[in-house]
């Protein structure tokens, strides 16, 4: 069965990059190299793989990836750090 992976990288310039893959180790590589010049993390090399799960449902990667990609600098911090609690309360809506 083919998995799919949700991944975050950390960039050297310490921003966060989200992404999809079916091939992991691969793509890793593909951000660390010289072939793409317009990407986002083109400039900000090396990157370092922080945290990634494994799908067999590609829509089910697809939304997560997308989910991950609205979340705060600090709620994708709290996931990296595995940090639920700290996750949790990042997730709740505030009025003010």
């Amino acid at each position: 069965m083919k998995q799919y992976h949700v991944y975050i990288l950390q960039c050297s310039d310490d921003s966060f990059y989200t992404g999809i893959t079916n091939n992991i180790d691969k793509r890793i590589e593909e951000h660390n190299s010289e072939d793409y010049p317009k990407s986002y993390v083109h400039k900000r090399r090396p990157v370092q793989l922080v945290w990634y799960a494994s799908f067999t449902n590609p829509q089910a990667a697809i939304n997560k990836e997308k989910q991950i990609k609205r979340w705060s600098r600090a709620k994708k911090q709290a996931l990296i750090e595995e940090n639920y609690l700290a996750l949790q309360q990042f997730s709740k809506k505030r009025f003010g």
